[in-house]
């Protein structure tokens, strides 16, 4: 599991909180129950109103990835694709069919499953392409949830606190109490701005990265599958997968090239 995302969070309300220690403002004093049910509530009632209501529950079924998702390092699946080249090149593709049936990832079990039944390569490439494409626009409308509720909250901060003032404008009479009134308005604002940059974009953003290294990684398998289709010899399968992946310049360099002709 990737921490990014909670310790970025932890340090987030972190440092607010040790913000409002040290001015002396009580944290209860953000903690009111009606600025935040106005913020949370109608933000994300107003982002299922921009779209559909499967939408919505996919977005919400999305949520735990955005915590608990796991990103695959591109090693060990370059590793595994370099394993499988090397049965194929050994035992033939029909031995693929055995280790289809014992892969957990459905995406490569049902790309090895169709190499072993024969399929086209062309008509191979279409369906991983499509599967692909089904996926990333999956998980990116989850994404696009969530960071439209971020767009709606601080405007919806500022309805909260509009009504707020409305109700201290009916209270002139009682000067005493204005100053409680006026700053308890200004929690809605808080709470909109907070919600949207705390939680609300964070959490898209999360989602949306998470997708893209989905895609990376269901690319990567779909190219190593073709490339084992084809024949493709095990070092220089493993030699082009690792260029695909983006790497810090002085790794690259460190890593040996293998030619066509030492490959042979």
């Amino acid at each position: 599991m990737d921490i990014a995302i909670i310790l970025g969070l932890v340090v987030a309300f972190g440092s607010l909180f040790a913000m409002m220690t040290l001015e002396g403002t009580a944290v209860t004093a953000v903690l009111l129950p009606a600025p935040m049910i106005l913020v949370l509530g109608a933000s994300m009632a107003v982002g299922m109103a921009g779209g559909t209501l499967r939408d919505t529950l996919a977005a919400f079924k999305a949520l735990p990835s955005a915590f608990l998702g796991r990103t695959t390092k591109p090693d060990a699946t370059i590793g595994k694709l370099v394993s499988l080249a090397e049965t194929a090149r050994s035992e033939g593709l029909l031995a693929l069919e055995i280790q289809a049936e014992e892969e957990p990832d459905q995406f490569l079990k049902r790309a090895l499953q169709s190499v072993a039944d024969g399929t086209d390569g062309e008509e191979l490439r279409i369906m991983l392409e499509d599967e692909i494409s089904t996926s990333d626009r999956s998980a990116r409308n989850a994404a696009r949830y969530f960071t439209s509720v971020g767009g709606y909250a601080p405007t919806i901060g500022i309805i909260g606190t509009v009504v707020s003032l409305i109700h201290v404008l009916e209270k002139l009479d009682s000067p005493a109490t204005l100053g409680p009134m006026i700053a308890t308005a200004f929690v809605a604002t808080l709470w909109g701005l907070l919600s949207a940059n705390f939680i609300f974009l964070p959490i898209g953003t999360r989602l949306k990265r998470l997708a893209e290294l989905e895609v990376e990684r269901m690319t990567l398998l779909m190219e190593g599958v073709l490339a084992i289709h084809a024949g493709s010899q095990p070092r220089l399968l493993g030699d082009r997968l690792r260029a695909m992946v983006p790497r810090e310049p002085s790794r690259r360099a460190k890593e040996p090239r293998v030619t066509e002709t030492e490959a042979a």
